[in-house]
């Protein structure tokens, strides 16, 4: 097994989860908050959109099963890319839509991959995702993990605000 993480900000964690959490060769997918400048933020302090953090998620994955490029392109199909300041029903700076990478490699193979996407004529509105160095990656509280196992007809509710028919749409 060869361990390594990735880090996506797409609009609300809760969403972001079940996508990756269903693919082989994931380890685990944690709920949290990347980006910003306040150590330790809650959930109440992102809100406030006072702390430069985006809802993101933290992937483990076994990259000998599943690669970072497979990653970016199933992030591609759940997040929308054409919407800096959120996503779907979802708001505000807190939402936008953000690959932070970790090194040389997953950086060049997201721009890459944006690249590859602004070309394809996929979306006829630019492709304004950022593509950033990650900072460090703040778990959120206990009760926003696994929400979609914990919450189903919440969660339901939450996927129906849009997110559900852009991946229908933009399924590979």
């Amino acid at each position: 097994m060869k361990k390594e993480t990735a880090i996506f900000a797409g609009g609300c964690f809760w969403c972001m989860v079940k996508p990756f959490d269903e693919q082989p060769g994931i380890i685990s997918v944690v709920s949290g908050y990347c980006g910003g400048h306040v150590a330790n933020p809650t959930y109440e302090q992102v809100c406030t959109e006072t702390t430069g953090h985006a809802e993101s998620v933290e992937i483990t994955f076994d990259s000998e099963i599943v690669t970072y490029k497979d990653l970016v392109e199933l992030y591609w199909q759940i997040a929308d890319p054409t919407d800096a300041m959120g996503q779907f029903q979802d708001r505000g700076d807190s939402y936008r839509p953000i690959i932070f990478y970790q090194n040389e490699t997953q950086k060049e193979i997201a721009e890459a991959s944006k690249k590859s996407l602004a070309d394809s004529g996929e979306f006829s509105d630019p492709i304004v995702t950022k593509i950033q160095a990650a900072t460090t990656f703040y778990p959120a509280e206990d009760y926003h993990q696994d929400f979609y196992k914990k919450n189903p007809e919440r969660f339901e509710l939450e996927e129906s605000g849009g997110r559900a028919s852009f991946m229908k749409k933009h399924q590979k």
